[in-house]
């Protein structure tokens, strides 16, 4: 059993203030599989000393030192990959195959792709005799989720690293293990005390100190969308920066003219990835009215591909979903669904057959879904798919927009200029044309209430900086 009772403030691994301890539980077994402090606003404060004291030197590294440090961290980092593949796996359940493909090297791409930006990037620039500055904003607050947790750590330390802000990390309660190891492999690979601190901890003992202290500059929150009001709303009397990444109902727009066994099988499956647990997942597929029987008949049988099984077998594409608490939401959507009339092609409420024990869902389909029924509405966060017809183009991307988020959107054709040229009417931040995949180069983020911040690439970059403008003239 993983036993992490400890924190890491400036540099050490230091005992809670008051001690109170969480189990770790495995999704896949509901059994005990380490146990973690819970820390308080006390333990915060010593964080955010510590990250303010780190900061007066470390925003005054140069971009050479920083890039150093991060090539450090990415070599331990490659060291401890399958080790993180591993406890990502047993903590939130995500199939071995998929922690070990994508959820651990995540990271690695946010380092790479990190000091690719570093590398290119001005933090300063002159505008006649004056001069624009680039300059790290402060001490962030960094408060992470569980379903993809090292990818969302990641994201976050990267570019505060880079761009010479401190940090506290509050990674989720149910996923905590592999941020321990991150921590690890910061201290390995010899970050600064004090630059990055780790304090463990729920929403109301730990986030909600981290978020309204006077001493934090700027908070980065990845998580869902009635956290991310409650965020917002503590944060606004200290007037600090808030980036936020939230929740999703993507619509997967399948045209006309698309290749329709190739786009609805993709969207199955991308839909079923990870359990469902992604906030970008493509929910909501509107397809075109008088092909519904068809793409129900693909639908179904492509469901019948995705076997729950136990995350530890190298086979197993579909694992339990992170705690009891979400699969309970979730079975109560999946009946809703069924309440509300929608159709059931695959699946349906309880567990799959032969799994008594563990958190498990069965990959469920509903069709005829209108947009007006709540698994229409709301971020399930699981294996479910709606299936939406629609009548024409622009009913597709009326109903597409209709929604109160936007963060991600896919569009598919056989001529891709015609879904560019709807993906641009899109209101979200991504659009993927055809199937294409995420690119950590770009800007991930959402509009309306899916968020108001930018992630990864040189947009992720700007989070972190305040501009300020150096005023002369000639003498």
């Amino acid at each position: 059993m993983h036993q992490f009772n400890q924190f890491y403030i400036n540099g050490e691994w230091v005992d809670p203030v008051a001690p109170k301890t969480m189990d770790v539980i495995n999704p896949a077994n509901e059994e005990v599989i380490g146990q973690i402090s819970m820390g308080n606003a006390a333990d915060v404060d010593k964080a955010v000393a510590a990250a303010k004291e780190a900061f007066d030197s470390y925003s005054q590294t140069s971009k050479e030192e920083r890039l150093l440090l991060l090539e450090k961290i990415l070599g331990v980092y490659q060291s401890k990959l399958g080790e993180m593949a591993q406890l990502i796996s047993s903590e939130m359940g995500a199939p071995i195959t998929l922690a070990n493909k994508a959820q651990a090297p995540s990271a690695m791409g946010h380092i790479m792709n990190g000091m690719a930006a570093l590398k290119d990037f001005n933090f300063e620039e002159p505008v006649g005799d004056s001069i624009l500055v680039k300059e790290p904003i402060g001490v962030c607050a960094l408060i992470t989720p569980w379903n993809w947790p090292i990818n969302q750590i990641a994201c976050k330390v990267v570019p505060a690293l880079a761009t010479g802000c401190t940090m506290v990390l509050k990674p989720s309660e149910i996923a905590p293990l592999d941020a321990y190891l991150f921590a690890q492999i910061l201290h390995e690979a010899g970050v600064p005390k004090g630059v990055f601190n780790l304090v463990n901890g729920d929403g109301p003992g730990v986030g909600t100190a981290m978020t309204n202290h006077p001493d934090v500059d700027m908070v980065s929150f990845t998580g869902s969308t009635r956290a991310g009001i409650a965020i917002a709303k503590n944060a606004a009397d200290t007037i600090k920066r808030v980036s936020q990444e939230l929740g999703g109902k993507s619509a997967n727009i399948i045209l006309d003219d698309a290749d329709l066994t190739k786009t609805v099988a993709g969207g199955v499956l991308h839909c079923f990835q990870n359990s469902g647990q992604s906030c970008n997942a493509p929910t909501r597929m509107l397809v075109p009215k008088d092909k519904m029987e068809e793409v129900k008949s693909i639908a179904r049988a492509t469901a019948e591909t995705v076997v729950p099984g136990n995350p530890v077998d190298h086979g197993t594409v579909l694992g339990p979903v992170a705690s009891e608490v979400q699969y309970n939401k979730i079975q109560g959507l999946i009946n809703k669904g069924i309440e509300e009339g929608a159709e059931v092609i695959a699946g349906g409420p309880g567990k799959p057959e032969g799994f008594e024990k563990g958190y498990f869902v069965k990959p469920t389909i509903f069709a005829n879904v209108n947009n007006e029924m709540t698994i229409a509405r709301e971020e399930i966060f699981g294996p479910v798919l709606s299936i939406l017809p629609y009548e024409d183009e622009e009913d597709a991307i009326r109903i597409a927009n209709d929604t109160v988020y936007g963060l991600s959107g896919y569009v598919s054709s056989s001529d891709p200029q015609h879904a560019i040229k709807v993906a641009r009417r899109i209101r979200s931040g991504n659009v993927h044309i055809n199937g294409a995949p995420p690119d950590f180069n770009l800007p991930f983020g959402g509009f309306k209430q899916s968020g108001n911040g930018r992630e990864w690439g040189v947009a992720g970059f700007e989070e972190y900086l305040e501009t300020k403008a150096i005023i002369a003239t000639e003498s």
